[in-house]
């Protein structure tokens, strides 16, 4: 454990402890430092406080970093869809059916496996079992994702994601007819008091806004293009659920008659950013899998 102190300047008062932090500690990004102060590894005058505290001249930080953990993940040649790659960053398209980074039961064939055999270097920021992930899909959401080559590429990348400053558009499938054309839904998201294993609308939940437009709708199903302004867990299959028009094939959050197709239909086709090093804004397309047409093709054959 590395123990680094700071006593704040006159010109720094009045600042968010997060954001002085994050200006301290150039190498990491500000959500990084948001968790290291959820783990009180960060103290001021030996108190611990909330990433919002407004620093004051002459308070003394101390902040803990815990040492990096040798990489222990075995690399595995699995091939890759890839839309994009230089020396910061790459662009994945990701398959439905990939769980993104190894967990409990998931100890291989994820795209952290992959990467680790396709790139030699990759961030640190998120830990040793999620080098580069700056942002993850679940594993029956097919599409794409942009994968972090260091430690100031995923900053700059994780910043842009804080400030809403990144593209993320979803085609999805989903139950019900949508009878307008655009919507926006904006409601928070946390854990389910009545069922830790999803997330759900809660009153004290964190921000969360969507917003769709219907591309085609049918008698019993809505084909839309969500737009995230935000990113939680689950949040299309939540927000659509939440309004009345859950995801065909979701198994958690649709209902018991659903489209048999494994898993809900969702898939990241639109991914656009600022590249972090020329500064050059970048979008990235990927056309739904075959089984998403396929589905379309037959809700269009019956109606």
């Amino acid at each position: 454990m590395t123990v680094f102190q700071h006593t704040v300047t006159k010109k720094q008062a009045s600042q968010r402890l997060d954001k002085l932090l994050a200006n301290l500690q150039p190498e990491h990004s500000r959500s990084q430092v948001q968790s290291w102060i959820a783990k009180e590894l960060v103290t001021v005058n030996q108190t611990v406080v909330k990433a919002n505290y407004k620093c004051q001249t002459g308070d003394v930080v101390q902040w803990e970093l815990p040492e990096m953990e040798p990489l222990d993940i075995t690399a595995e040649n699995i091939p890759l869809t890839i839309l994009h790659e230089d020396s910061d960053v790459l662009v994945v398209n990701k398959p439905r059916g990939m769980v993104v980074h190894p967990s409990a039961g998931h100890a291989s064939g994820t795209l952290v496996n992959a990467l680790v055999y396709h790139c030699k270097d990759l961030s640190g920021i998120n830990g040793v079992e999620r080098p580069g992930i700056v942002h993850r899909i679940d594993k029956d959401t097919s599409g794409l994702l942009m994968v972090a080559k260091h430690d100031q590429a995923h900053k700059h990348l994780s910043e842009q994601l804080q400030d809403k400053k990144i593209t993320r558009k979803y085609e999805a499938i989903v139950h019900g007819e949508i009878p307008h054309e655009t919507g926006m839904i904006d409601a928070p998201i946390g854990r389910d008091p009545k069922d830790r294993q999803k997330m759900g609308i809660v009153e004290n939940g964190r921000p969360a806004i969507t917003h769709f437009r219907v591309l085609k709708a049918y008698p019993d199903y809505t084909h839309v293009e969500c737009q995230l302004e935000t990113g939680r867990t689950h949040q299309i299959r939540v927000h659509m659920k939440y309004i009345g028009y859950p995801l065909a094939g979701d198994p958690k959050y649709g209902p018991r008659k659903t489209l048999d197709i494994e898993g809900q239909a969702l898939h990241a086709r639109t991914l656009g950013f600022t590249h972090p090093r020329t500064g050059k804004w970048m979008e990235f397309a990927a056309e739904p899998p075959a089984y998403f047409q396929e589905v379309l093709d037959y809700i269009e054959k019956k109606y």
